[in-house]
């Protein structure tokens, strides 16, 4: 079985050369995060992370979450590192400092939640939900609502779910049939059942608070008429402590390819009379304020993919370093050496680690934006920052995602037969990396909101702007005289023009042929992913270039910067012709057949 360390020094790169602490920290209600306390946080997190989390991985896998009679136990150990956690102030982190949150920036929370999920995904789960929770709580619940559940959700206390899908409602919430009848009092009585419940019942805290999207006697149909309540699993006394238990019950939780640890559940509501819950906000607008929560949930899960594409690597790099099969190409009669001398070793390696440091550092830029597009002072800043952040969010979670399917098989081919066996731990990261481009929107759902909503309805306007950002680079990586920043340089310009070329057929495409933008949307967002990724190694290799001729700091890990952005140019950016290419032109291969001639 692997340990895990996380890789902190390339956290701390990101953050500062490429996404900007400094300025980060120099926001209104940012001025705590100091680079010290950065790196204290970065490093009490990866301690807890590598010494509580990361040793349950394992059992969370083997033994799961157990339901009997409407009662889930979590895995042993899983309390108890819950406690942990939340007395450590985890929960709290980049919460609202009004409810009892820290209020460190997202561009922080996002290495540390990075460690979390590495870690220990399945346990990452409960945390996630509830954040994503809060958030809408705090946007739009009345003060009532905000007094009542986020002191106990931000403390961790309780603990939060989002309850969107039902068996005839999946991925379409306009099928959404779970109603609510108004009581008169203020509260409404909620009939119905929701599936594919994160943590929707456990034992690790004394209440759990559901968001519930439900239909009011007289909603429109279709996704206007859903609203969103709350509905405790123990309604609260007068004091605001649990008081009974409300008509929310867990019938049964799933059984699962992977994250056995986290259990999903079906949940009933009403079956004894009615669960009782309060309105969030204005009627009919639930869908709309669950896509905050969602939003919030797209990025965390995108974060899984780059995690568990992290811990994979760790383990695939510790494993190749120690396994002595063969002897080295080329060296007739030499010595067994271990696999990582071999060259098809090397480039699987190679491929993990480049796609890896390129979506940290995107993720980490794309936090960043998130914290100017909500402090920044200037409007337009903000503005700008926020256009950039909803570009992404697809690309984050689709991108991230569906490589890390290909990144943790990598690691198990790796491994070679002993990667196949469940007692290496590397099957574990494969199959729990396949649900992340499922849930939270499929990697289509991302794709045609990506082309559609970020792309066709603006005309493209915000991706230009990010192909121009990325244009001006151009003129540095040709001033730089090593080899390797021709190769990036080349690369980096073939995949903006790719982009650019894929973006022009989209616009022109989407209005008057939906069917045919839309088979591209998935190599779309790929692409995207790719190039956006490529620009951010670019970026790395020019400043660690500029740090070794400084001579400042680590000289090795500079130059495995730009040895690895070279790779990425070589093997991963190149991809990005093709993938313009099926977007351009792949509508009549997918749509010509009849359905009868599959």
């Amino acid at each position: 079985m692997s340990s895990y360390n996380a890789p902190i020094r390339d956290m701390q790169f990101v953050m500062k050369e490429l996404a900007g602490m400094d300025a980060v920290a120099a926001l209104p209600g940012c001025e705590d995060a100091s680079a010290d306390l950065v790196d204290a946080v970065l490093e009490e997190a990866n301690k807890f992370a590598s010494g509580v989390l990361a040793p349950l991985n394992r059992v969370g896998d083997t033994q799961g979450a157990r339901w009997n009679d409407g009662v889930v136990t979590t895995t042993p150990g899983w309390k108890d590192a819950y406690t942990q956690f939340a007395e450590s102030g985890w929960t709290a982190l980049a919460c609202d400092p009004e409810y009892g949150g820290q209020g460190l920036p997202k561009l922080v929370a996002t290495a540390v939640m990075e460690m979390w999920k590495s870690a220990n995904m399945a346990f990452s789960l409960c945390p996630m939900l509830t954040s994503g929770a809060i958030e809408a709580l705090m946007l739009r619940g009345s003060d009532a609502q905000k007094n009542a559940y986020l002191p106990k959700m931000v403390s961790g206390e309780w603990t939060g779910t989002m309850n969107l899908t039902e068996p005839a409602a999946g991925s379409d919430l306009a099928a959404v049939r779970t109603r609510a009848e108004p009581q008169g009092d203020g509260t409404y009585k909620i009939f119905g059942q929701k599936i594919f419940i994160t943590y929707g019942e456990h034992d690790m805290t004394d209440n759990i608070i559901h968001l519930v999207l439900a239909r009011l006697p007289d909603a429109p149909e279709g996704v206007k008429g859903i609203s969103l309540f709350v509905v405790p699993k123990f309604l609260l006394n007068a004091d605001g402590t649990p008081g009974e238990r409300n008509d929310v019950h867990c019938v049964s939780i799933e059984h699962k390819l992977g994250i056995h640890g986290s259990p999903t559940a079906v949940l009933a509501f009403g079956d004894q009379g009615g669960a009782i819950g309060t309105l969030i906000g204005e009627p009919n607008r639930g869908l709309e304020y669950m896509f905050i929560m969602m939003n919030e949930a797209r990025f965390a899960v995108g974060m899984e993919g780059l995690a568990l594409s992290e811990r994979a690597y760790q383990q695939a790099l510790a494993y190749a370093k120690d396994r002595v099969q063969g002897t080295e190409a080329g060296v007739r009669g030499g010595p067994k050496v271990s696999i990582i001398r071999h060259a098809d070793v090397r480039r699987m390696l190679m491929s993990m680690k480049s796609q890896i440091e390129a979506q940290r550092a995107l993720a980490h830029v794309v936090a960043a934006a998130f914290d100017f597009a909500h402090k920044h002072p200037d409007a337009d800043e903000r503005a700008r920052n926020q256009a950039f952040v909803d570009l992404m969010i697809p690309v984050v979670k689709g991108w991230f995602t569906e490589s890390s399917i290909e990144i943790t098989s990598t690691g198990v081919q790796v491994h070679g037969g002993m990667g196949f066996i469940e007692e290496t731990g590397a099957a574990q990261h494969f199959r729990d990396a396949r649900i992340t481009a499922i849930y939270e929107g499929t990697t289509a759902i991302q794709a045609n909101d990506l082309i559609g909503r970020k792309i066709a309805k603006e005309g493209g306007a915000t991706v230009k702007a990010l192909l121009a950002d990325i244009r001006e680079l151009d003129s540095q990586l040709a001033a730089a005289t090593a080899p390797e920043f021709a190769a990036i340089r080349t690369a980096l310009s073939a995949g903006v023009k790719a982009v650019d070329e894929a973006v022009a057929y989209i616009v022109a495409t989407f209005g008057t042929d939906i069917k045919a933008a839309s088979v591209g949307s998935v190599p779309f967002l790929k692409l995207l992913g790719i190039v956006a990724g490529g620009w951010q190694m670019a970026r790395a290799a020019l400043v660690s270039a500029q740090r070794l001729a400084e001579g400042q700091g680590d000289a090795s890990f500079y130059q495995a910067k730009i040895v690895t952005a070279r790779f990425y140019a070589d093997h991963v950016l190149s991809q990005a012709s093709g993938l313009a290419y099926t977007v351009v032109n792949g509508a009549a291969g997918a749509l010509d057949l009849a359905e009868d001639q599959f």
